[in-house]
């Protein structure tokens, strides 16, 4: 059962890590263009979401390569730990 749970809690910190920088972006930029509507008076929609679609997108490419590795690291960590879940130590 230790196996199983350190793989939860690495599953789940390896989640956290890789989720935080593209809702850290799309956060900012939210709150960014949030003031600039609040400042103009401009309510349009599309001014709201392409400024978001594109500072995310270049987010996961900038962090793509990095959270591929992490997933690489952890998909071969739950690989290695499969005959240690199997005995159920």
């Amino acid at each position: 059962m230790d196996a199983f749970d350190g793989l939860l809690r690495e599953t789940m910190a390896v989640t956290a890590v890789l989720c935080l920088p593209i809702l850290a972006v799309g956060a900012i930029v939210g709150l960014g263009v949030a003031i600039v509507q609040a400042a103009t008076q401009i309510q349009e929609q599309t001014l709201t979401l392409l400024p978001k679609v594109v500072a995310i997108a270049l987010t996961i490419v900038l962090f793509g390569p990095w959270g591929a590795s992490l997933l690489e690291r952890l998909f071969t960590d739950a690989i290695a730990a499969i005959p240690q879940l199997v005995r159920g130590r």
